[in-house]
């Protein structure tokens, strides 16, 4: 799959934006609010980053699976008894229940690590930005 380009910064949207608007003083707002727009472009980032991670990830499960199945199914014979055939199927479906869940945790953990990066990014922009006004204040 090609990569696709980098898209325009929020800092850049934001500011042709309020050029298209004709919005007065737009730059001004912007910079104003640039430590703000920036924190929120990491994050919509690294949300991004783990969005596409998992979605690499469950294309690699979904084919060991399918390859599991495929190896199963080239070297499957018929058992010459039904217990054997019980046997292989309760095997299966243990071997599948197994991988099941163990990929359901996989997937799980990466959306949480994903979720806690993004979040931890626009946090720490709020208490920065919560100093910043206990400083403003601290000055008068």
């Amino acid at each position: 799959m090609a990569k696709q380009p980098d898209s325009d910064s929020f800092m850049d949207m934001f500011s042709r934006f309020g050029r298209d608007l004709k919005v007065p003083n737009v730059e001004a707002i912007l910079a104003h609010h640039r430590k703000n727009l920036e924190a929120l472009e990491r994050s919509a980032r690294a949300g991004a980053a783990g969005a596409t991670s998992l979605l690499s990830r469950q294309r690699e499960m979904l084919q060991d699976t399918l390859r599991e199945v495929s190896d199963m199914a080239q070297s499957y014979k018929a058992p010459g008894n039904p217990q054997e055939l019980m046997t292989k199927q309760a095997e299966f479906a243990r071997k599948s229940f197994e991988a099941a869940l163990k990929n359901a945790g996989e997937v799980a953990e990466l959306v949480k690590k994903s979720g806690t990066e993004s979040i931890e990014i626009l946090r720490s922009r709020i208490k920065e930005a919560m100093e910043e006004i206990r400083s403003g204040y601290d000055k008068k």
